[in-house]
Formats: C-alpha cells, sequence, structure tokens
C-alpha cells in the first residue's frame, strides 16, 4: 500500500510530460516486460491451460485495463476529493464479489469495519469534495466508479490465480494484456510523439512502472496467496492516508484537523475487519473437546447461525 501510495505525486509529475493514456500504457508496459523477463531469468513456466489465461486476462481487463482507462479519464471530470472517495469504494465492491465467488465470509463487525474505513476516506477528502468543482458530470462519476469495479474484479481474477502460478508470471503478464486495449485507444486519441522525455518524466516513470507498479503488484499477489482477499483489501484504504503522509514529508503539504480524524476513522476500520475474536478456552470437563474447535478467524464465521 505505501508503494500504490508513492504513486500519486509520480503521476502528477509524469503527467506534465506525457498524454495520460499513453503515460498508462508505458507504465503498464514497463512493468509488465520487469516482471516477465524476472520469471524468465528464474526459469517459471508459462501457463499451460486454459482456464488460468482466463484469469489472467480477466486481472488485466479489470485491473489494468479498465481500472487505469476509468481513472485517468476521470480525472479530467470530476473534482479529486470526490473521485478519492468514490474510488475507494473498491474493497466493498471487491467484497461483495469475494462473497458470491470465492465464498468469503465477513463477521458483522467485518463489514461494519469496511464501514468505517470508507468513512475515513470521506473525511480525509471532505476539504477537496467542499472546495471543488460541484458540477461533476454523471459520466465523469461513472468513469470512476467503472475503474474502481475494474480493480475489484481484478482482484477476484488474482485471487484465483495466487495459489495457481507464480506472482511474476501471472501480475506481469496482466499488465501486458491489459496494455493493448489502453494502447489502442491512446493511439486513436493521443500522439505518443508530445512526449517530453526529460530526466525527471524518465525518472517518475521508472519509479511509477518498477517500485510502484511491478513490485507492488507482485507483493499483492503473494499477498493474496496468504490471506482471504476481503481482509487485505481492506489495507486499501490506507493508500490516501500514506498518500498524504508522502505529501506532508516531502512536498510540505499542511496537515488539518481532518486529515488526522479520517487517517484515525480509516485505521480504526482496517483493524475492526481484520481483528480476529479471542478463541474460546479448552473445556475443562473434557481434555478432547479442548483440541478441537473452528478455527475463530474473521472471514471463518460461515458455520454461525447453525449453516
Amino acid at each position: 500500500m505505501v508503494l500504490w501510495a508513492s504513486c500519486y505525486p509520480l503521476i502528477t509529475i509524469g503527467l506534465e510530460s506525457a498524454p495520460h493514456l499513453t503515460f498508462a500504457v508505458l507504465r503498464a508496459v514497463i512493468a509488465g516486460l520487469t516482471l516477465v523477463g524476472c520469471a524468465a531469468l528464474l526459469r517459471q513456466p508459462l501457463p499451460r491451460d486454459g482456464a488460468t489465461w482466463g484469469w489472467i486476462s480477466l486481472a488485466g481487463f479489470g485491473m489494468t485495463g479498465l481500472g487505469y482507462y476509468g481513472m485517468f479519464h476521470a480525472a479530467e471530470f470530476v473534482a479529486p476529493g470526490l473521485a478519492t472517495v468514490i474510488a475507494n469504494s473498491q474493497p466493498l465492491i471487491a467484497a461483495v464479489l469475494a462473497f458470491l465467488f470465492l465464498k468469503e465470509r465477513l463477521s458483522a463487525s467485518g463489514w461494519i469495519g469496511l464501514g468505517i474505513g470508507f468513512l475515513g476516506i470521506a473525511v480525509i477528502a471532505a476539504p477537496q469534495i467542499m472546495d471543488g468543482d460541484q458540477s461533476s458530470s454523471f459520466g465523469g462519476l461513472a468513469y470512476v466508479l467503472l475503474a474502481a469495479s475494474g480493480v475489484a474484479v481484478g482482484n477476484i481474477a488474482i485471487k484465483k490465480l495466487s495459489k495457481k502460478t507464480d506472482a511474476a508470471v501471472a501480475m506481469g503478464l496482466q499488465l501486458l494484456i491489459g496494455a493493448v486495449p489502453l494502447a489502442l485507444i491512446a493511439s486513436l486519441t493521443e500522439s505518443a510523439a508530445t512526449i517530453d522525455w526529460s530526466p525527471l518524466f524518465i525518472a517518475s516513470l521508472i519509479g511509477l512502472s518498477i517500485p510502484g507498479t511491478a513490485v507492488a503488484f507482485w507483493l499483492w499477489q503473494y499477498t493474496l496467496g496468504k490471506i482471504e482477499l476481503t481482509n487485505a483489501n481492506v489495507f486499501s484504504f490506507l493508500v490516501p492516508v500514506f498518500g498524504l503522509t508522502i505529501g506532508v514529508a516531502f512536498f510540505s503539504e499542511r496537515v488539518t484537523l481532518l486529515m488526522v480524524l479520517g487517517t484515525a476513522i480509516a485505521t480504526a476500520g482496517v483493524m475492526l475487519t481484520t481483528a480476529r475474536p479471542p478463541k474460546p478456552p479448552p473445556s475443562s470437563g473434557n481434555a478432547g473437546e479442548g483440541a478441537f474447535h473452528r478455527p475463530s478467524t474473521v472471514s471463518g464465521e460461515r458455520d454461525q447461525g447453525g449453516q
């Protein structure tokens, strides 16, 4: 999440020198080639079955294709604060999809934690929403929702891939596949000749592509191979928090009371969603009973209520 948060200032720097979709394509292609190259050096095999290729393609079109397309276009129509809030509905959308397709179950406190985390993002973004242009078009809001939905669907696919194939292979291929429709649209609407290949732009592109995208995606698939999607995805609420921290540390941005309050609320939501209820003590009456009980994880409550 810290790596993804570092992308915001790098994108801001890079967009001063390149058209937005062309910049997104360069980011995805460099990151994808980096991961595929690392996988080749480590002699990781390519997927052999159609189902794995299907999940990789779905991750690419959702996470990279729709995600990048929607967010870059939304910046033209929607105030940054409102875009931040709507984009961070992604963990909520992904939680519903994980419930339907991955059979992940959140307890009541887990769902409340997701809501509290989303509220924290709304508090952080409140000043931008109030000070920004309130005439955001329906089309702009649709772009943000398209991006959030694409990322949520992509996360489902990445979770499915987490135990099927190497992370560098899967994430490198999904980035390259997702870059294809972006490149087609960019070739029709933008001119790559307008890129200013200044040292600052090259530095921002490399920082965005390799640590901010390639390493971050590799870590993300590795993480989803260890824990459930909803429990990992709730940490997305901390990306704006880390982004603000980077802004304060390196760009002299001012800390406000709402930022501190929103950060505390978002952090509380993450803690509530990922907290594990205490295990019941072993029964003293029967040693055998104390040795066997159902794991009490946040998302392992599927046996509650007699189910």
